[in-house]
């Protein structure tokens, strides 16, 4: 077996195990002999532009809007929000359409969208399917067995991240909702434990480190317990406590507004379905100052929030949607957000590269050089060693870290120190180069577009306005300040924002002093 990856070969042989039974019989099923139901909320506004925009029998409006994505169908949710006959037709000439135009396209059974269809088809099943015609549910239950044994063959699916256990729902709800089935739930309970353990750090932060991958790998496990207990099967051991250590993870990442932070292909996301994802995980457990594994850092002094990015980048293979954010914060107000990272495109749009760059974060750039190497499949050269050292004392944070991504390509290291003090209205940092010979270097500080800003006279500092009315000053001892253009992805259509920036060059200071606090 020299130069194969026995892992990649003993999945195949998994698969190859599970495809030979071909001929046993594939009795399908008139409808689920056991009722599953989606557990969570849709958006009537997005159903009626769904219905507004998809005006076209095939659908590939909505496939083009949507675009992989679509193939998950969680449209489904907006559609069942708004509750019409014409959303219930809509929803089954759609359906209809995948299974005539989709018999065995390759995106639709990856694994993350097959599994999320079949929770899908299943969780909304009385909505779109129980009242139609009997040839079209037939059509549907067909596709539903013949998706879910492909998915039962694909598994495990370690090449998908942290999508994953997406894969794993589906399984699981087409092994409660179809118990005479081909053991989907025993394969499925069978892989779960090892999936839970390769995606969890020990903190409970997500292994991708992405805020988003962290509330969806909640999602789906709360949605995977609730089916087990559903039908009345006991859950494996590790489950309810990675839910618990999950939910304490994704509370540290949340800002007041009860939004994400920007880090790792994150957006904002829905706040009220945040809060319901948490309810359904259960109610204990805080935010906590630190996720050591993962590396973020929370420092919440009075109404002063910083969420900070003191970690490496996720590892190899799992790093497609890793940002070049290294030692990034993000700094809100109460519910009011003020310094950013500008968030997260999808895959293949023509934000997604820019989006990762460190130039897309609040920190520092060496040369117009992102700390980490942006590949299509993930990052390259990248921060190895990532150190950071935090105090608190009477309400105060001290927060001190360093990383070595631009050491192989110009032998350099950033440090940063910041220190928030205990009213949580002075924010103070120290930026600093440390290089066999001098670089140049930007810093910049990405507003939230709900800001304004303003650059005084004197052109040492820059007035920054929060929604509520508040004034903070920002300002930097012996640097050039400018305000700039910027864009904001965090919400759900690109937004023109500003960024405060700070140009130093390779002959002058490598060490920067800044402070923002607030007026009044």
């Amino acid at each position: 077996m020299s130069g194969i990856d026995p892992r990649r070969w003993l999945r195949e042989a998994r698969r190859a195990m599970v495809a030979l039974p071909q001929w046993r019989p594939m009795r399908v099923p008139d409808a689920p002999l056991l009722s599953v139901r989606d557990p969570w909320p849709g958006d009537a506004g997005r159903g009626a532009r769904l219905l507004r925009s998809a005006s076209d029998a095939s659908g590939a409006e909505v496939w083009r809007a949507l675009g992989a994505e679509a193939f998950g169908f969680s449209w489904l949710r907006d559609l069942r929000a708004l509750g019409t006959d014409s959303a219930r037709l809509r929803a089954r000439a759609l359906t209809s359409a995948f299974i005539a135009a989709h018999p065995a396209d390759p995106l639709s059974r990856r694994p993350d969208l097959a599994g999320a269809r079949i929770a899908a088809w299943l969780g909304h099943y009385d909505f779109f399917a129980a009242s139609a015609e009997d040839e079209f549910r037939q059509r549907l239950m067909t596709r539903l067995l013949a998706d879910t044994r492909a998915l039962a063959r694909d598994l495990p699916a370690e090449d998908m991240g942290g999508r994953a256990l997406t894969a794993l729902r589906g399984l699981v709800a087409a092994g409660v909702a179809l118990p005479e089935s081909l053991g989907f739930l025993g394969r499925a309970l069978r892989f779960l434990p090892a999936e839970i353990g390769r995606q969890m750090l020990g903190d409970g932060c997500h292994v991708e480190r992405s805020p988003a991958a962290q509330l969806r790998a909640l999602q789906d496990l709360t949605e995977i317990r609730s089916l087990l207990q559903g039908a009345q099967v006991l859950p494996p051991a590790v489950l309810a406590p990675a839910i618990e250590r999950l939910a304490v993870g994704l509370r540290t990442l949340r800002h007041g507004d009860g939004g994400l932070a920007l880090f790792n292909g994150a957006g904002e996301g829905d706040p009220g379905l945040i809060e319901l994802v948490l309810a359904q995980a259960g109610r204990g457990g805080r935010p906590v100052a630190t996720l050591s594994e993962g590396g973020f850092h929370r420092l919440q002094a009075g109404r002063g929030l910083v969420l900070f990015d003191g970690g490496a980048p996720a590892p190899a293979g799992i790093d497609r949607r890793a940002h070049a954010g290294t030692l990034a914060f993000e700094f809100s107000v109460g519910r009011e957000r003020m310094i950013v990272n500008c968030g997260a495109a999808s895959p293949g749009g023509e934000w997604f590269d820019a989006a990762r760059a460190s130039a897309a974060h609040s920190t520092l750039v060496i040369a117009d050089t992102s700390s980490a190497e942006l590949r299509p499949d993930g990052l390259g050269r990248r921060p190895e060693r990532v150190e950071v050292e935090r105090q608190e004392a009477s309400g105060a944070h001290w927060l001190a870290a360093s990383h070595d991504g631009w050491w192989r390509v110009f032998g350099a290291l950033h440090r940063r120190r910041l220190y928030l003090a205990e009213s949580g209205e002075d924010l103070r940092g120290e930026d600093a180069v440390e290089a066999t010979s001098p670089q140049p270097f930007t810093i910049r500080f990405h507003l939230h577009p709900s800001v304004t800003a303003s650059l005084q006279q004197d052109g040492e500092g820059v007035l920054i306005r929060l929604p509520g009315g508040s004034f903070w000053r920002f300002r930097a001892e012996g640097v050039r300040i400018t305000l700039e253009e910027s864009v904001y992805l965090g919400g759900e259509a690109p937004r023109r924002a500003e960024q405060v920036v700070l140009g130093g060059g390779a002959e002058g200071t490598q060490l920067v002093k800044w402070a923002i606090t607030k007026v009044g």
